[in-house]
């Protein structure tokens, strides 16, 4: 029988764009540490600097005549490109596909003069891909105790391939684009043009596409201008904070409200901080305030041609302090009348559009801020700075379908494994089997996530790392009534109407799709050695206490090797930190996160107190000991959780009179 189904969303060429930004901002990002430690040895040390150093500088000679190859070419030439290409191949695939895009971008390197940033950023994510691709064809099929030495050659071998491709390919390439994008801003500067890409970047900034421009063009060319020239007027052609200013400033004088009430503190975030997003929904507001930011920009742009100034290196983020740090010796009178001037110009214009206009914005930033977000894909850092955190509950900020949720706890393997468990049964009874629900220790937690739950005393640790996200604490992982509201809200952002609702039929034969740290796969038995064994049940129980009760699930994993005596310490310095209660009557104790090299091999042990055990306040009655490598364990969980929210199967556990009952109501968890 036919199923309906939900049509997916087409994607856009603005998203698109979007997302080839984020990635270029995601290989460029992480590494502006080490571009402002090029910047700052560049200002100081070159032969234009502010402390000329041959030795450190790059210039001169030598006592025997060699010329001084200095700290600056070498990290431009190969230690930010290696870096941009390793953070690329990571993305992609982890440390072994930035090992493998580092290889194939010295190919690059060595292949030409030219910093090869733009080859960097090709070269990374495309070893990361090719190699990832490349393990698939073997996966599962090499033979036990050949694993190191066929990962290892085949990563060299095709590492080596692609630098090869690249010194004699791509890096030919790559110098043809960049010296012709190079010719096409020294033509713009030549003939005064250059200030017209205001009307480009301004307006993209709005529209969050100016990573791909920023990232993807700018700043290699910056980079390669700066090394000539000792400056770069590239690297202010988007990060100038000027032009946002002069909007926020106009819109304290002359707005009403709630827009007038905030801007104040926008500006400081703005300028100071260089979170340049923060004054986009009050261009939203008011759309027509775009002329404003290209008024500016233009003007920013011009005093820096006029004044030939730039900055030695990146301004990231765009911070008058960053951009200040960032300034050539020569260019700090160019570089403040850019920033002032374009603060001036677009405050003027905001003004009179602002002076003019009917609506002067009162109530409709909270109704900006949530299209700003919509447009970005993902909830604002900062938006909280424009209205306020009351009012935006969880669902509120959600500006985009849940398609990706992850559990977190401390060490990733318990007691978020079983809620993502029970979570993920309920979706997929709902009929969205296609949302990813996950486990993740929080140390491994990155900002990718729609939907972020954690037990209500590690919240404000996940928080920091997940801030695009939409948050829920729960002090129950098992029956949180939060866990209907997450639900609720994978079906209103999924669908667009009741008729779109997936059948519950169809919900019920399609497979949950898993990725993340965790997903709960049924590799229960590994290396000959079942998780659960018959001698690891306990019907009854000895310890009267929580801290007994763990020691007598820990020695049963002991007695079967497959935890040392520091995994059980481990046990009772993670409940000391956070309860391992679940709820329905159950315990799962197990390690910290730093205690997985205690683990020999994946257990599972189970006791039974019939007369209950005080659990910090709460009553358990089962206590499960676990110890997990990788993901071998959480098979076993899955069937756990799913008997602990059956009511009628926890009573029948608490009934049982043989080890061989509980084996069964668990079932083949070692098949």
């Amino acid at each position: 029988m036919a199923t309906e189904t939900v049509a997916k969303p087409r994607t856009s060429l603005r998203v698109g764009v979007q997302k080839f930004g984020t990635f270029l901002s995601g290989m460029i990002m992480p590494n502006i540490g080490a571009f402002i430690a090029w910047g700052l040895i560049t200002a100081l040390f070159i032969k234009e600097g502010w402390i000329p150093v041959a030795e450190l500088g790059g210039f001169g000679t030598n006592a025997e005549g060699v010329t001084n190859p200095g700290l600056v070419g070498p990290m431009v030439k190969y230690l930010l490109p290696l870096l941009i290409a390793y953070t690329g191949g990571r993305m992609v695939y982890d440390v072994r596909g930035g090992v493998v895009g580092a290889i194939a971008t010295m190919g690059v390197i060595a292949g030409t003069s030219s910093p090869m940033f733009i080859g960097a950023m090709i070269m990374g994510p495309l070893g990361g891909w090719t190699i990832k691709q490349l393990d698939r064809l073997w996966d599962g099929k090499i033979r036990p105790g050949f694993e190191m030495l066929v990962n290892n050659f085949s990563a060299g071998i095709w590492g080596a391939a692609l630098a090869l491709g690249g010194f004699y390919g791509l890096s030919w390439l790559v110098k043809i684009f960049t010296d012709g994008a190079g010719q096409v801003v020294q033509f713009l500067v030549n003939n005064g043009l250059l200030p017209l890409t205001s009307i480009f970047i301004e307006p993209a900034k709005v529209l969050f596409l100016n990573n791909a421009i920023n990232h993807g063009v700018l700043t290699p060319l910056g980079i390669q201008q700066s090394l000539d020239q000792g400056k770069s007027i590239l690297f202010l052609l988007e990060a100038n904070p000027g032009p946002g200013m002069g909007i926020l400033l106009a819109y304290m004088f002359f707005g009403r409200g709630a827009a007038k009430a905030s801007a104040p503190g926008a500006a400081i975030i703005h300028f100071f901080g260089g979170i340049h997003e923060i004054y986009f929904p009050y261009v939203l507001m008011k759309p027509i305030l775009i002329l404003a930011a290209i008024g500016g920009g233009m003007t920013g742009i011009a005093t820096l041609a006029i004044t030939n100034s730039g900055l030695v290196a990146p301004a990231a983020p765009g911070s008058i302090i960053a951009v200040i740090a960032q300034t050539s010796r020569d260019s700090y009178v160019g570089v403040i009348l850019a920033v002032l001037l374009a603060t001036t110009v677009s405050f003027l214009i905001a003004s009179l559009i602002l002076r003019t206009s009917r609506n002067k914005g009162e109530d409709d930033l909270s109704a900006a801020t949530s299209r700003m977000e919509a447009m970005k894909g993902k909830k604002s850092s900062v938006s909280s700075a424009l209205v306020g955190e009351s009012g935006r509950g969880d669902v509120a900020v959600l500006t985009r379908p849940v398609q990706n949720i992850v559990f977190a706890c401390d060490a990733g393997m318990g007691s978020s494994a079983m809620g993502a468990s029970v979570l993920r049964n309920k979706i997929k009874a709902a009929g969205f089997p296609d949302v990813k629900v996950t486990n993740s220790a929080i140390a491994n937690l990155s900002d990718t996530y729609d939907v972020v739950i954690t037990h209500q005393d590690l919240t404000e640790r996940a928080q920091p790392r997940t801030s695009s996200a939409v948050h829920y604490s729960v002090d129950n992982f098992m029956n949180s009534p939060k866990y209907d509201e997450i639900v609720e809200l994978v079906k209103t952002s999924n669908t667009e109407g009741p008729a779109a609702a997936h059948p519950a039929g169809a919900a019920e034969a399609a497979a949950a799709a898993t990725h993340g740290a965790h997903a709960a796969e049924p590799a229960a038995a590994v290396g000959g050695k079942e998780v659960l064994l018959p001698e690891s049940v306990v019907l009854n129980g000895t310890a009267h206490d929580r801290d007994a009760a763990i020691d007598e699930a820990g020695q049963l994993l002991l007695d079967r090797g497959a935890v040392d005596v520091s995994y059980v310490h481990a046990m009772h310095e993670r409940e000391e930190s956070v309860s391992t209660y679940m709820g329905s009557f159950l315990a799962i104790p197990h390690g910290t996160n730093d205690a997985k090299e205690h683990i020999r091999h994946s257990a599972v042990s189970i006791v039974r107190y019939p007369e209950g055990i005080d659990w910090g306040g709460k009553q358990v009655k089962f206590v499960v000991g676990v110890a997990g490598l990788n993901n071998e364990h959480l098979h076993i969980l899955s069937s756990i959780a799913k008997i602990f929210t059956n009511k009628a199967q926890v009573a029948q556990l608490e009934e049982a009179t043989t080890v061989e009952e509980v084996l069964e109501l668990f079932g083949k968890v070692n098949a």
